[in-house]
């Protein structure tokens, strides 16, 4: 049987031409832990974080599995990060005891981070 059939034709591509080598591009997003004292509440923030039994269970998840997702900061004129969304996840890191959470980074505009702050609660 001879070699030179279709699997001759197939041609195999590296690790490296499907998936690249490069670093990321710059603008390309990454989740960072950012330190809990770094960490301030929106301004207004209209919602309440409650110490009720919703909390006590996403405090036993993150005790259990850590934080599963990031939540969503953007940078202070004076230093630190404003939370737009996981107020509820950083309560819940303190009272674990952790002193970091993953966040993603973000620059909005104060209406586009109400609209995301707003969107982001759960029903």
């Amino acid at each position: 049987m001879s070699k030179t059939g279709s699997a001759a034709k197939v041609k195999l591509n590296s690790f490296d031409d499907l998936f690249g080598t490069e670093q990321p591009q710059t603008g390309t997003e990454q989740v960072q832990e950012i330190a809990l004292s770094e960490l301030h509440e929106f301004k207004g923030h209209p919602f309440k974080v409650l110490d009720d039994e919703k909390m006590q269970e996403t405090v036993e998840s993150v005790r259990e599995h850590g934080v599963l997702m990031p939540g969503i900061a953007r940078p202070m004129k004076d230093g630190g990060y404003e939370i737009i969304a996981g107020h509820r996840r950083r309560h819940a890191c303190e009272l674990v005891g952790l002193t970091t959470m993953p966040m993603f980074i973000r620059d909005y505009t104060d209406d586009e981070a109400a609209i995301i702050m707003v969107d982001s609660v759960r029903p």
